[in-house]
This record gives structure tokens, C-alpha cells and sequence, in this order.
């Protein structure tokens, strides 16, 4: 998977990065990824695969009710080993178990993402008209992942693991969090879109450390500058 680099995305990604709706902040994150894979992505697909015909094979042999049907495919395999890898770039910290994962993901409709934006993002959507002129901010997401994957030719995944296992976007103290994946078959491309908000107090302390510092080094900035002013 190599990590692609699209000017429409920056702007968003800057304004998602630390939103500060008062009670509240979002943090959000625009990614694309082509699917041509690395000698690593190699190796760690060849084990993903290793790893479902694995449990395919056990699942056949005892005779189990494991939810499989998906995994006969193998153009589903493949589809869910390149969303794997889109997991593992985007958390290179964090080994993803394919079987595990196959598990959370779930094929939406564009109208479910809608439904997901329009619950947890219309505060941000009101704070990017504001700043932008009233531009939308709906517009500008979908053009901007339109031009990397083309949305009425992708498949769209949500990610939705269970909050009491060990995953490395369940930050503590988020009140909300989504990760939703646009595959677009046939160009290899996939764009990764996660967002989670945290309570003020919350966010404070999970971001606080390095957050509160650049304010108060900012801050310490100006009161330098101003002294230097009275001098």
C-alpha cells in the first residue's frame, strides 16, 4: 500500500485536525492509499490470506456456525486483506488480525455515511461554512474523495470494532468515533476517513500533554513580544 498525496484533502485534514467546538473536540483524518503493495505488504497479505483459509478450513472442519459466507470469495478475501493493509498503515503500531477484522466491517450504502455525517459532523459543518465563506463542508468532502476514488464506483466500508477490545482508534474519553473506507476496485484505491470526538475535559487529558503545551509556548510567545514592544 503506498500512501498518496492529494492537495484537496490537506485543507480538510487542517481543519479536522484539532476542531474546538467548546465543550468538545473532533479530530479527524482524510487518507488515500493505492493498493499497489510493498515486498512488506507481500508478505504481511500473504499471512492474511494464510490466515483466513486457516480459519476456513477449521470452520469447515468442526462443522461451526462462524460467520464465513464472506470469506469463500476470493475476491472478498482480497477486498478485506486490502483494507487490512489500509489498517496497518494507518496504525503501523497495532498488528490486525484479518479474521478479527472481517468481523467489523460492514458494506454501507453512500446514504448510511450521509446519515453518520449528518449525526456527528453538522456541528462541524456549520464551523467550516463559517470560516469558509458558507461553503459546505458535505461539497468539499465528497469532491475531494470523488477525485481520489470516484464514489459512484467504490465500495464503501464502515469499521465498527466491539469498545471493550484492544483497538488503537478507541481512544479513552471519545464520546464518538467513526472509520469509513471508499474502495475503488478498479483503480486500487482506497481513502480512509476516521474521525473521533472527545469530551473538552477528556481531550485535555488525552491530548492535552503536547496540545496545551504549543498553546502555552504560544502564549508565552506573545507575552515575549509584547514585553519586547514596551521596552
Amino acid at each position: 500500500m503506498k500512501f498518496l498525496e492529494y492537495t484537496p484533502l490537506d485543507s480538510i485534514n487542517l481543519f479536522l485536525d484539532h476542531l474546538n467546538l467548546g465543550e468538545s473536540i473532533i479530530k479527524g483524518n482524510l487518507e488515500a492509499f493505492s493498493c499497489k503493495q510493498t515486498g512488506t505488504d507481500r508478505k504481511l497479505s500473504f499471512s492474511l490470506e494464510q490466515e483466513i483459509l486457516d480459519y476456513l478450513e477449521q470452520s469447515f472442519d468442526s462443522d461451526s456456525h462462524l460467520p464465513v459466507e464472506y470469506l469463500i470469495s476470493r475476491s472478498s478475501r482480497k477486498t478485506l486483506i486490502y483494507l487490512v493493509l489500509t489498517l496497518s498503515h494507518m496504525y503501523p503500531d497495532y498488528d490486525f488480525s484479518a479474521v478479527r477484522s472481517h468481523l467489523y466491517f460492514r458494506e454501507e450504502e453512500w446514504d448510511n455515511f450521509k446519515q453518520i455525517y449528518d449525526m456527528y459532523l453538522f456541528e462541524a459543518a456549520r464551523e467550516w461554512a463559517t470560516a469558509n465563506g458558507g461553503s459546505s463542508f458535505i461539497d468539499i468532502l465528497t469532491n475531494a474523495i470523488d477525485e481520489v476514488v470516484k464514489i459512484k464506483d467504490c465500495e464503501i466500508y464502515s469499521y465498527n470494532p466491539d469498545f471493550d477490545g484492544d483497538h488503537p482508534f478507541l481512544e479513552k474519553g471519545a464520546i464518538w468515533a467513526f472509520n469509513f473506507f471508499f474502495y475503488n476496485r478498479k483503480l486500487k484505491r482506497v481513502v480512509s476517513f476516521r474521525c473521533c470526538c472527545f469530551s473538552k475535559l477528556a481531550a485535555e487529558e488525552f491530548l492535552g500533554n503536547d496540545v496545551l503545551r504549543e498553546e502555552e509556548e504560544e502564549e508565552e510567545e506573545e507575552e515575549d513580544l509584547l514585553d519586547d514592544m514596551e521596552i
